[in-house]
């Protein structure tokens, strides 16, 4: 085994979409993990503790700052805690002695951040600096952390380069964003240690969050109910599978080449942006259903075209995302009829 995977590794957002996921591979492949996650009520609660069932976590009442051992997966342990909490977060990292950590708690939702801006703050602002704190106090050897698409803004070049000008956020999720790169790249120059922030495009896929794009649709299309189609239909997302992102994530966190610098950063996409009314048709097809379409203008904070250039990613890590859209909106429905309909 890889000296790699004998280490033990924090995953912050361990109960969110894309943690879940990640959480479960590492375990699969390993590694020892302690998970974390707050459970805020952002989007259903009752999602997050049923992705902590299938990572063996069974309590419906979970205690904050209270470790928990799964039923599952004898190397999986998952603590209730605030990013934000100054006292027990360093405690968590003193007993466990981590050696990577991969940062994928945040304050999520461009939208949402126009109506509750302190959200922002106190999670992607404050819990990140207490999070790249621990690092430097605590001796890990490499912080993965999620930064996203959306500091892009409004920029016209396309595909998206790590290498273009983002110093033009147009929602304050952004700019929280934007803020962590900065601060990564501050902490790894002072106090030498390594941090690869990871720009995610539109991730989807089964167990995926119920105020993104894929849940909503199939859902309103099920119940026989409109769905909004913001800026009358002409956006392009960078949709990328979630299988392909865990998959990138992982070949970053068992690298064991130097890279030659302990600053990173890199898109994590499919490079292949998809028109809305195209993605919107592939769910209308496998769910043999039309949906009723209600056209809107574009909503304040939103983009109208992403496209992630992975490059860099596939020449460092050999990262090739290649789950098409017919075959990820098909596991994505399978999954949700599983969850809310066959239950």
């Amino acid at each position: 085994m890889q000296e790699e995977l004998k280490n033990k590794v924090l995953v912050t957002g361990a109960a969110g979409f894309i943690g879940f996921h990640l959480t479960k591979q590492l375990l699969d492949i390993g590694f020892e993990v302690v998970g974390l996650d707050n459970l805020n009520d952002y989007y259903d609660v009752n999602l997050k503790l049923a992705r902590l069932k299938e990572l063996g976590i069974e309590k419906e009442i979970i205690s904050y700052n209270e470790i928990l051992e799964s039923d599952s997966y004898p190397k999986f342990q998952f603590i209730k805690l605030n990013l934000e909490d100054r006292e027990q977060l360093p405690e968590l990292f003193k007993q466990h002695k981590f050696k990577i950590v991969c940062n994928l708690a945040a304050q999520a939702g461009v939208r949402y951040s126009l109506e509750n801006p302190e959200a922002y703050i106190d999670s992607n602002v404050v819990g990140f600096l207490n999070i790249l704190e621990c690092c430097r106090n605590y001796n890990i050897k490499h912080l993965v952390y999620a930064t996203s698409s959306s500091v892009y803004g409004q920029n016209k070049k396309i595909p998206f380069s790590v290498k273009d000008n983002v110093d033009h956020p147009i929602s304050l999720y952004a700019a929280t964003k934007k803020s962590n790169e900065l601060m990564a790249y501050t902490y790894s120059h002072l106090f030498n240690f390594k941090t690869t922030g990871l720009r995610f495009f539109t991730v989807y896929g089964p167990w995926g969050r119920p105020d993104m794009a894929m849940f909503l649709f199939t859902d309103a299309i099920i119940k026989g109910k409109p769905i909004k189609v913001f800026n009358n239909g002409n956006l392009e997302r960078d949709f990328t599978f979630i299988d392909d992102i865990v998959d990138g994530v992982i070949k970053i966190v068992t690298n064991s080449k130097d890279q030659n610098t302990n600053y990173s950063l890199y898109n994590i996409g499919n490079s292949k942006p998809v028109k809305l009314l195209d993605f919107i048709d592939e769910i209308e097809k496998q769910l043999d259903l039309k949906a009723e379409k209600e056209m809107l203008p574009m909503q304040a904070g939103d983009v109208e075209r992403t496209w992630a250039d992975v490059s860099d990613l596939t020449r460092d890590f050999g990262y090739e995302p290649n789950t098409s859209i017919e075959k990820g909106v098909g596991e994505f429905i399978e999954w949700y009829k599983g969850y809310y309909i066959q239950k």
